[in-house]
């Protein structure tokens, strides 16, 4: 099949799924442009902010990531970062989750109102603090009808979690694998002062080593944070995961936020699942097939196929225009 035409089936499908993009609101420029800033569960990981610079940089729109203290940013950032002692006068504050960090910028910024967004996926259980977010929240946000499901349960709360598409998926790659290539998509196999880690790493090691024995080429994925040296003895994808998806016949890794945009882009999925880990239920359902052993990674890559146009659809959320609907969001509650 030509890249054309793949590409007019994978957006027949995503179309017909109901993940074509819903627009721009007209009222977006109406309004004051808004100063945010944005707290993550990953106090330095400003990667789930980076998506968003191009659409606010276009409205003017002022996003400033809060970390702890500048050890851990890097000097060629994009994002734009504040310890909380130099934070700008803001409109609102961006919360995406209740961890510690988001715990304690919204104790110290008492007065400015919280939104809550999904840019990441959490687990399913409610955070232990999330009682202390939950009556300052004027919005909250997800990308898709799974992860706002997931993210409700997260934060407690039965409100409605506007959907409003991953930011990433505004500019999907098109997908043209290349023959016998497997994309290995990492996570973080040690935890550090940035964040936590996922269990699952050994098996991963195992499998995507089984995958090489058999012939495949394989093509690594990293995690932001994962430690490089531990997948140096395989090709390490130069472009960031989401665009390497598009050159892969199937992916396999660790279920993560990641899953349902490369499903997006066509992509199948196999899944390294850990009795350790503990991932909401719709990160599983786009993989074609989880395994437990390495063993089991050579026939369930071979036979990796997408989940049903409504899976996707469930755990994709609407593609095109997701950052412009985010920003959109937080415009409309500061």
């Amino acid at each position: 099949m030509s890249v054309t035409s793949r590409r007019a089936v994978l957006g027949g499908a995503l179309g017909a799924a109901g993940l074509v993009g819903l627009g721009v609101p007209a009222q977006a420029v109406t309004r004051r442009r808004p100063r945010v800033l944005i707290a993550t569960n990953e106090p330095w990981g400003t990667y789930h902010v980076a998506p968003l610079l191009a659409e606010a940089a276009r409205r003017g729109v002022r996003l400033t990531q809060l970390v702890p203290d500048l050890s851990k940013v890097k000097p060629d950032e994009p994002v734009p970062v504040a310890t909380l002692d130099r934070a700008p006068r803001a409109d609102l504050l961006v919360v995406a989750g209740a961890g510690d960090w988001p715990l304690e910028c919204a104790a110290r910024l008492r007065r400015l109102p919280v939104a809550a967004s999904s840019l990441a996926y959490l687990g399913p259980d409610e955070a232990p603090g999330a009682r202390r977010l939950r009556h300052r929240l004027r919005t909250i946000t997800s990308s898709s009808r799974a992860e706002a499901r997931a993210f409700a349960s997260y934060l407690g709360t039965h409100r409605r979690v506007r959907v409003v598409g991953s930011p990433q998926t505004d500019d999907l790659p098109v997908r043209a694998p290349e023959p016998g290539l497997v994309l290995v998509v990492t996570s973080v196999t040690h935890p550090d002062g940035t964040g936590g880690a996922a269990p699952g790493t050994e098996l991963l090691l195992r499998a995507a080593d089984a995958l090489k024995r058999s012939g495949k080429r394989v093509l690594v994925g990293l995690h932001p944070r994962e430690d490089r040296t531990l997948w140096e003895r395989y090709e390490i994808s130069g472009v960031p995961t989401l665009r390497a998806s598009a050159r892969a016949e199937a992916a396999i890794g660790i279920p993560g936020t990641i899953f349902p945009l490369i499903a997006a882009v066509g992509t199948p999925l196999v899944g390294c699942t850990d009795p350790a880990l503990r991932v909401p239920e719709y990160l599983l359902s786009v993989c074609s097939s989880t395994i437990r052993s390495a063993g089991e990674a050579v026939p369930a890559v071979g036979g990796a196929r997408l989940p049903d146009a409504a899976t996707l659809a469930d755990a994709v959320g609407p593609v095109g225009g997701s950052a412009a609907r985010l920003l959109d969001a937080w415009r409309h509650h500061h």
